[in-house]
């Protein structure tokens, strides 16, 4: 179990560029690094799968109970050698005041040292006091060193040594000196997804390198090592049915990737064959009795998913026969009539009657909370934790839209529903978590197979 625990005094200090870079770094060394990220994300994921060769899962407090998170942590760590937990936002940031779902808290529940990123830029004498304030807030948490990072050159680092060294005890485990090569383009959404980046790969062996020059990964190595275990959690309750297999196809290429790793496993628990296809290269849809359409940057591939007439009459004729299918975020975009974004405008499938346009600003962020209407198609009982970041917005409605949701936390559709339900689809701004609290997979199964001849035995 060992591992450690990547957080900062607050956003955009570089976690992600350091964990990625440092996954790969060890696994370099022939480790075998199991990667994590705190809280609702699907691009830091991406990238960090990438780096450590093994799926990324998120740990989340909002859709997930503390024994689940033990559970998942416990089960991905069986077979690695070292765990990276990437923190999202500051250490001691989160919803509630009291910390609850905070970075630190995650910390504490998993027994994780904690090493802290530090944005050192236009910082020398008053990076002691930062530290020596995060050490004395919360006692529990152990900080068990410090990463430099933006240093501005040898000079800057030295001053900063030295200040660290004399005024606290925590020790100095690397500085990461200012550079282009540590930098990862970004976006209306964050960074840009590893999905849409050519060499991707490259670049993650690039920023590994320099981080192991860098960065004392022996230290690092040895921090993991003082870990505690955490708490052993009590095994779930299986929610699958042990009915025929289905077959699944989810869009997956530069335009569509937003799935969360362990939701495609639930998938495939519940009975699912997951075959992946691209609309942006395919000619048509694969075999198969349901279809997901998951997240992604639809908007930045107008022009290659307008040509696509093919798959888009293939996704169509798909939805008009009544099969099932499941659309999220851009999966939704896609689906609609047409697509405005930065002056550009692309007619979409039309199945949805709605236009979408791109705003400057998030139309809708963060966690949400749905409860759902009669007209759900695979209904949970119960009202859903859920979260969503869109900077799209739905227009000209038409009033016979049915909705499956009423938004109680967030935005949806309309600030008051999501969920918009034409025949057996469904498609929502809102992303699901297959969670103890919300196992949507199964019961999407369970609609696929209710509602198709399974094929392909």
């Amino acid at each position: 179990m060992a591992h450690f625990y990547i957080s900062a005094a607050h956003k955009s200090s570089g976690k992600t560029s350091l964990t990625l870079a440092l996954c790969a770094a060890f696994r370099e060394r022939g480790l075998q690094v199991q990667p994590f990220k705190k809280g609702p994300d699907y691009i830091d994921p991406l990238w960090l799968s990438e780096a450590a060769g093994r799926p990324c899962y998120n740990l989340d407090f909002y859709t997930m109970e503390p024994a689940e998170i033990d559970r998942l942590f416990a089960a991905s760590m069986a077979s690695a050698d070292l765990g990276i937990i990437e923190g999202n936002k500051g250490l001691y940031d989160g919803l509630d005041i009291e910390g609850a779902n905070s970075n630190a808290a995650l910390a504490r529940q998993l027994g994780s040292p904690v090493v802290l990123v530090l944005d050192t830029q236009g910082m020398t004498r008053g990076v002691a006091p930062l530290i020596l304030g995060y050490q004395a807030f919360d006692p529990d948490i152990r900080i068990a060193g410090v990463i430099l990072n933006q240093v501005g050159g040898s000079r800057h680092e030295s001053k900063l040594r030295a200040v660290i060294e004399h005024y606290t005890q925590v020790p100095v485990l690397g500085a990461v000196q200012r550079s282009a090569e540590m930098h990862i383009s970004e976006r209306h959404l964050g960074l840009v997804p590893s999905n849409e980046v050519a060499r991707s790969g490259s670049q993650i062996m690039r920023m590994a390198e320099a981080v192991s020059q860098q960065v004392d990964l022996d230290a690092l190595l040895q921090i993991a090592r003082t870990a505690a275990k955490p708490a052993s959690a009590p095994v779930a309750p299986d929610p699958n049915d042990k009915g025929a297999r289905v077959r699944i196809a989810y869009a997956r290429d530069a335009a569509f990737g937003f799935y969360y790793n362990s939701d495609l496993e639930a998938l495939r628990r519940a009975g699912a064959e997951l075959i992946a296809f691209s609309p942006l290269k395919d000619a048509a849809l694969p075999p198969a009795d349901g279809l997901f359409l998951g997240g992604g940057f639809p908007e930045t591939h107008i022009h290659d998913l307008v040509a696509n007439r093919s798959m888009a009459d293939s996704v169509r004729q798909f939805i008009q026969d009544d099969r099932p299918v499941y659309a999220e975020c851009g999966g939704l975009m896609y689906l609609c009539r047409r697509l405005t974004w930065k002056g550009k405008q692309g007619r979409m499938l039309g199945v949805v009657a709605a236009d979408v346009k791109m705003h400057e600003r998030p139309q809708g962020r963060g966690y949400v909370r749905l409860e759902e209407t009669g007209h759900h198609p695979w209904p949970a009982g119960h009202e859903i934790a859920a979260h969503e970041f869109h900077y799209s917005a739905l227009e000209n409605l038409s009033p016979d839209l049915e909705f499956a949701y009423r938004v109680k936390r967030g935005f949806g559709i309309d600030g008051q529903h999501d969920g918009i339900r034409y025949r057996n689809l469904l498609a929502s701004y809102a992303h699901l978590r297959d969670t103890d609290r919300n196992h949507w997979a199964a019961r999407f199964v369970r609609f696929v197979r209710q509602n198709s001849a399974p094929q392909g035995q």
